[in-house]
């Protein structure tokens, strides 16, 4: 490490906050991605936000990049290391600094964890409704960044529709606050809406320091109604019949047969393990409108060829059918010595198509794949199966994994739901964005970093790198605008 960049760091951190030693950096190397690895140069781990700032400025005056890290529970490479950069974990930024139940919002650091919210609202009586699937782990700080979803995702939105201030460092240490800023009666704040662009900004434009969350009040019922279907594209479009009544599920969340026995043997859930596939949907609310719509939802998913219809009995029952959902990703993992998580989001009417498709693309790669994901907002989460240690298996696994993100963009999807681009979907993002889109990204980012420090080279692919490809419309041999700096 350059000298002064050593000197200036420990000057600023106490020497527990500061690792560079090869075996400290090592745990660092990857998120959940870990197909990528580097290790860094320096890791900070600063405990209040002057010691944030300190490192922020240091690391602008020696030029050096900055990758900001949560839990580490990503999936798309978003928190990869630069191997001459710094990481900037947050992990020590944990705690709840406020609980309002009368204004049914909290501020917490981003390095909570995600189920730690709702924890500390319970004995008020409120939750925190964004649920992604690793909440017992996974940081709040992370999931503003991803924009993260969940199992609830279908009727209480994602992290940007449940988050109501941001308080952001600037990579020349600047504090930025957007969003009502918690404070009584302010929803928002006039002017762009600068809170939205943050949220899913993977990490690009600022550092996150600051969450002030929305609680809402736990529904009086909750309950869940399992289908099962004996073929995946059937179960497909009883999601479309489903949301096509009017009736809009807390959740809705759909598991094919691999995903389905794997779930059964690591959770014990009860689901049916001969169906391919089966649907979860939950309806919440007060009592009598639960009861109302678990007969119209039955009715739906008969009419729409379920085999089977069962209602969770009670509260175990609901919690135990949802454990097996959230438990999919690691359950699949004790069938195969590595899997490959993609995340792509299509309509819902195009679910079946989507579906079918993926099969075949099975059985043109040679791999399995167990389909689980929020059918509601057509979030699809495809686990490839593979083992890296035969040769030419993760390329394989990627290329199939590319070949899903394509086909998402031609039904007009997207290439992330929740996931982030990171470094995984570089590539799958030259087929969805044009060269106008993408210059303005860039636009945006030279605004709040210019000179592109914040995580470089992730989410936003250079036109450069897309020309290359062959995937963006070009006109003899050139770009269509003068590509900015590169970040």
């Amino acid at each position: 490490m350059n000298h002064g960049l050593h000197t200036a760091l420990r000057a600023a951190l106490p020497t527990h906050a500061l690792l560079v030693e090869a075996e400290a950096l090592r745990p660092y190397e990857c998120d959940g991605l870990s197909a990528y690895r580097q290790v860094p140069l320096a890791v900070c781990l600063p405990e209040t936000l002057d010691q944030a700032r300190a490192v922020l400025r240091i690391c602008g005056e020696h030029r050096v990049p900055v990758v900001a890290r949560g839990a580490g529970t990503g999936l798309s490479g978003g928190a990869l290391p630069i191997a001459s950069g710094v990481v900037l974990s947050l992990a020590r930024f944990n705690r709840i600094l406020a609980i309002d139940p009368d204004n049914r919002l909290a501020r917490v650091q981003p390095g909570v964890r995600n189920l730690a919210i709702s924890e500390a609202a319970a004995p008020y009586g409120l939750y925190y409704a964004p649920d992604p699937s690793s909440q017992i782990a996974c940081s709040i700080g992370g999931n503003v960044a991803e924009n993260s979803g969940g199992v609830h995702c279908l009727k209480y939105g994602l992290t940007v529709h449940n988050v109501l201030a941001l308080k952001v460092l600037t990579m020349d240490g600047e504090l930025l606050e957007m969003g009502g800023c918690g404070k009584p009666g302010a929803l928002d704040s006039p002017g762009y809406d600068l809170l939205a662009l943050l949220t899913g900004s993977e990490g690009l434009l600022g550092i996150v320091v600051e969450v002030t969350v929305k609680l809402l009040v736990k529904p009086e019922r909750a309950q869940v109604v399992l289908a099962a279907f004996d073929s995946v594209e059937t179960a497909g479009t009883a999601v479309a019949a489903i949301i096509g009544t009017g009736i809009l599920p807390a959740g809705l969340e759909m598991m094919d047969n691999l995903s389905i026995r794997a779930a059964e043997d690591f959770v014990h859930a009860g689901y049916p393990v001969d169906a391919a596939a089966i649907l979860l949907c939950e309806l919440d609310g007060a009592n009598a409108e639960v009861s109302e719509q678990i007969m119209a939802a039955r009715e739906v998913l008969f009419a729409a060829g379920a085999t089977e219809v069962r209602t969770a009995e009670d509260e175990a029952q609901r919690m135990k059918f949802w454990a097996g959902r959230k438990g999919a990703f690691p359950a699949v993992g004790r069938i195969s010595p590595d899997y490959y998580c993609m995340d792509g989001t299509i309509p819902r009417r195009h679910l079946a198509r989507v579906l079918r498709r993926i099969g075949e693309l099975s059985t043109q790669y040679g791999l399995r794949v167990a389909n689980v994901f929020h059918a509601g907002d057509g979030n699809l989460h495809p686990l490839i199966l593979f083992d890296a240690n035969q040769p030419g298996e993760m390329k394989k696994a990627e290329d199939f994994g590319s070949d899903i993100l394509r086909l998402c963009v031609e039904v007009g999807g997207t290439v992330t739901g929740e996931h982030g681009i990171g470094v995984e979907k570089l590539d799958a993002s030259c087929s969805q964005f044009s060269a106008e889109e993408l210059t303005q990204f860039h636009a945006v980012k030279a605004a709040f970093d210019p000179a592109g420090l914040l995580n470089p080279g992730k989410a936003v692919p250079t036109l450069h790198r897309c020309a290359e490809m062959g995937r963006m419309h070009v006109q003899g041999g050139k770009l269509p605008f003068p590509e900015l700096p590169r970040f």
